[in-house]
């Protein structure tokens, strides 16, 4: 049986993973497909620091936050002042950091799959009549909807396994922050705590599978309901 702490900290986690996916939703898609469909000045440069979580120390990334969104950082001040915004040591905070950590596998998996819908067949539907947006959601979106399924569930399982960024931006507060990885941390740190840890461990690995494993089955679906429209 789990206790009411460990309890608390998974549910935390699912929250603080699915905010993160949800405000990185929007942005990934359009910059995923900015990145698919045009050739600018600097899109080099922009992928590049899209892609700095993945290769930076998450560490970094939340002393980087902290800096930033703090409440004397640049951003964070303004935030503070103007709406009463405070980010650090707060699940909203938690979500951030999760999210910054996840985005570039959003955006990574969906312009891989934009990359791969035919052209053709936008363009077809321009001439037919659609305008820009109608031929977004009603041919590119959903051929690309596997590409944007799969995104969106390596998103969530980076966010749900956030640590460095998350302990270092939002702490590691019991019933606020402590996420399942921090709870872990936290156990491990604590004599005759292994059986704890060990549940939390193994709590881990299944919700990260029924993630796969609905990812897929959800991937196969969209194949199959593309398959029989085309039909």
């Amino acid at each position: 049986m789990l206790s009411d702490a460990e309890w608390q900290a998974i549910l935390i986690s699912l929250k603080i993973a699915g905010t993160a996916v949800g405000w990185i939703m929007m942005p990934g898609i359009a910059l995923a497909w900015l990145m698919a469909r045009y050739e600018f000045r600097g899109k080099a440069l922009l992928d590049g620091v899209m892609h700095l979580p993945l290769v930076l120390p998450p560490v970094v990334v939340g002393y980087l936050l902290l800096i930033s969104l703090g409440r004397q950082g640049f951003l964070g001040q303004w935030l503070h002042h103007w709406f009463g915004i405070t980010l650090p040591f707060t699940w909203q905070g938690a979500a951030v950091a999760g999210g910054i950590m996840a985005f570039p596998l959003l955006v990574r998996a969906l312009r891989l799959s934009l990359e791969a819908v035919d052209v053709k067949l936008e363009a077809a539907a321009s001439t037919l009549g659609a305008n820009r947006w109608r031929v977004f959601f009603t041919i590119t979106l959903p051929l690309a909807f596997p590409g944007l399924l799969t995104g969106t569930v390596l998103a969530f399982a980076r966010a749900l396994s956030e640590f460095g960024a998350t302990i270092t931006f939002a702490s590691n507060i019991p019933g606020e922050t402590r996420t399942l990885p921090l709870a872990l941390y936290t156990l491990i740190q604590s004599p005759g705590k292994e059986d704890a840890a060990a549940r939390l461990c193994a709590i881990a690995i299944v919700i990260a599978m029924l993630s796969l494993l609905t990812s897929e089955w959800l991937a196969r679906k969209a194949k199959q309901r593309l398959r029989e429209r085309d039909g």
